[in-house]
């Protein structure tokens, strides 16, 4: 996936750098190091261009000769390309596996935080005791529901008009779960060469999933201090890029767990179809709110056309139902449905029969699922604020993970290789991200059961400083 970005201009690259004539050693080295912890942290996505040397110089205060050698010293480390005519871009060797390879049958005596998959509710065995005994006055028929099962649709539009975006039946596509209804969207709305926005730290499957449309990706930073900044930052790559289509994960995002204000969420809607965007929303993770509210879906505030909504039972139920839909307006889900026909023929019947049992049960499932996933995020947070000096992280209202900000010096990428070690999978940071960024943090899902969680961090305490080498990302200046 070619990657591209809002460039900054020499001005908010400087700010984004701070004062790099405070640090030690040759000037060039802390120019240098300065950009890689931004490219580390995400606010400079590969693929972003670099100010030119003279502009940047000047913000800096520093001669051009030393932004060169810094250009130049990240070019030595593959942190950056020059193109003949065209400037300096930001650049990372990738070699990461495709993401589906994180999951695996479990392992015993492993610690699999690897994903961020919470166990099957307690309700689900019975809703499919229920559909067994539907089962049977469907079995003269041929077993065929592209669009799935009437009454599922119904129940999926039910719930959104309960949430606050009225909808009707057919505009709702019943999918193999988010991931599969992600693909066909992004395979019908996005073509070879256009541009699609996304924030950035996102969720990796979609990322794989934009590559493999030929889409560029335009990377949007998100500010877990301030997630409502999103709204000026996608209108100004909105307006430098011109996409055709935006990805975002306005609540409870993956990885970060942040939201957006109920104000924010309208504004960026209505900015981003302004634009001209048609924002895909992943709502994966929507109704996991600890405050227990329902949240107004994120397309509530715009026509119909403006967005196109995803979601599954996955995260609420569990991963092992295979259930998912495509909510939008009627001819979006009706391309969809044309590129879903290319490849399945519809969705289990038995499944569809007990997501139906599970959306009568819906409101005492989400209950439940809230408040296993609330004790548990605070037995993590309490416990990697005890442990684990100098891990910082805000706190989510909801979802499924913690997002953390790793000490100076310490790399998500060898961390994750030490724990691995002892027994602890963890995916790294960069996972989230495009080339090098984010190795300066680490995902710690809060899915499993406290016992687990506290193990993980006893494997995390444990492994010293003599284990973790200095990451790549800030080496130290001498």
């Amino acid at each position: 996936m070619k990657d591209v970005s809002a460039t900054p201009s020499a001005a908010r690259l400087a700010a984004l750098l701070g004062d790099v004539g405070a640090d030690r050693g040759p000037l060039y080295r802390a120019v240098a190091a300065a950009l890689r912890r931004r490219i580390a942290d995400g606010r400079l996505p590969v693929g972003a261009r670099l100010p030119a040397e003279r502009a940047l110089a000047d913000a800096l205060g520093v001669s051009r000769v030393t932004v060169a050698a810094a250009y130049g010293d990240l070019r030595d480390d593959g942190w950056a390309l020059t193109r003949h005519g065209a400037g300096t871009f930001v650049a990372a060797p990738d070699g990461r596996q495709p993401w589906g390879t994180a999951l695996g049958a479990p392992v015993p005596g492993v610690l699999d935080l690897g994903n961020a998959a919470p166990e099957a509710s307690s309700l689900l065995t019975a809703a499919y005791a229920v559909a067994q005994t539907r089962l049977p006055d469907l079995l003269a028929g041929h077993g065929y529901a592209p669009s799935g099962l009437p009454e599922l649709r119904a129940a999926v539009a039910a719930r959104y008009t309960a949430r606050g975006l009225p909808t009707d039946p057919e505009q709702v596509l019943i999918t193999a779960a988010a991931a599969d209804g992600l693909d066909a969207v992004l395979h019908t709305v996005v073509g070879a060469g256009r541009r699609v926005l996304h924030q950035h730290p996102s969720h990796p499957g979609a990322l794989e999933t934009i590559a493999a449309t030929g889409a560029q990706s335009v990377a949007v930073p998100v500010d877990v201090d301030d997630p409502d900044v999103i709204v000026d930052e996608a209108d100004r790559a909105a307006r430098q890029h011109a996409p055709t289509v935006a990805y975002l994960m306005p609540d409870h995002a993956n990885p970060t767990g942040v939201s957006l204000s109920v104000a924010a969420r309208r504004s960026l809607a209505a900015t981003l179809w302004r634009h001209r965007v048609l924002t895909v929303v992943d709502e994966v993770a929507a109704e996991l709110s600890f405050a227990g509210d329902d949240i107004e879906p994120f397309g509530a505030a715009v026509p119909d056309a403006a967005t196109v909504h995803v979601g599954s039972l996955s995260k609420v139920v569990w991963g092992g139902i295979r259930i998912g839909w495509v909510r939008g307006d009627r001819a979006t889900v009706a391309r969809v449905r044309e590129v879903l026909l290319r490849r399945q023929l519809g969705v289990s019947i038995l499944d569809q029969l007990a997501a139906v049992e599970l959306f009568a049960q819906w409101q005492r499932i989400l209950d439940e699922r809230r408040a296993g996933l609330r004790a548990r995020q605070e037995a993590l947070a309490a416990a990697v604020a005890a442990r684990l000096p100098g891990w910082r992280f805000v706190p989510p209202a909801g979802g499924l993970s913690l997002w953390c900000r790793l000490p100076d010096g310490i790399g998500s990428t060898r961390l994750v290789a030490a724990a691995e070690r002892q027994g602890l999978v963890l995916l790294p940071g960069t996972r989230f991200g495009t080339g090098h960024a984010f190795d300066d943090h680490q995902r710690l899902p809060f899915t499993r059961p406290v016992a687990e969680l506290l193990a993980a961090v006893d494997v995390l305490a444990g492994l010293g400083a003599a284990v973790l080498e200095p990451r790549r990302a800030a080496p130290p200046l001498v």
